[in-house]
């Protein structure tokens, strides 16, 4: 079995990897995150991944270019919903390369993450498959995110503070000031 593994970071790509391999399924990393900003952490998650790839031995397609137009252009205005969009926007790409590339199915490390929504995940995996008639294998690697996340530690990964984009990256820093001032 040949699984093609959209892969948005090195650290989140370390279970799902070990996982594919120990159970005898041929993995191939797909590198797609047009969510990613700004440019220079999208660049840093790129070559952290792309230097574990390497020392791992693992098979990667890169897609070229950096499409944070597509990205915003999708969100704007339907910020509630910017997760929907964002995974739909990967996986979509994912299952059309995967089903031209002749594999047998299509996966996320997004599901390695305590912090993604895994049912939505699942739900517009399950549909982008039967759209592109690729199968999408849907495994929880929850079980093996502290595991990893140690590991990456360890190997000195560059580690990111948020999902990747804009919206993740204002949640996860701004603080509202007029919340912090106090009424005199």
């Amino acid at each position: 079995m040949k699984v093609l593994l959209h892969t948005c970071c090195g650290p989140c790509s370390i279970y799902p990897v070990q996982y594919f391999k120990e159970n005898g399924i041929n993995v191939y990393g797909y590198f797609y995150n047009p969510n990613i900003h700004p440019y220079t952490e999208f660049a840093r998650r790129r070559d952290t991944l792309d230097q574990y790839a390497k020392e791992i031995s693992l098979n990667m397609i890169f897609e070229q270019g950096y499409a944070l137009e597509e990205f915003l252009q999708g969100v704007v205005f339907r910020e509630a919903n910017r997760c929907r969009f964002c995974y739909s926007i990967r996986l979509e790409r994912a299952a059309r390369i995967a089903k031209k590339g002749g594999f047998d199915c299509f996966s996320t490390t997004l599901l390695v993450s305590p912090y993604q929504k895994h049912e939505l995940i699942r739900d517009i995996g399950e549909a982008t498959g039967k759209k592109y008639d690729i199968f999408f294998k849907y495994v929880d690697f929850r079980p093996g995110y502290r595991e990893a996340a140690i590991k990456s530690r360890e190997l000195g990964m560059y580690r990111q503070q948020y999902c990747g984009c804009i919206y993740s990256e204002k949640d996860r820093y701004y603080r509202d000031q007029t919340r912090d001032k106090r009424v005199k």
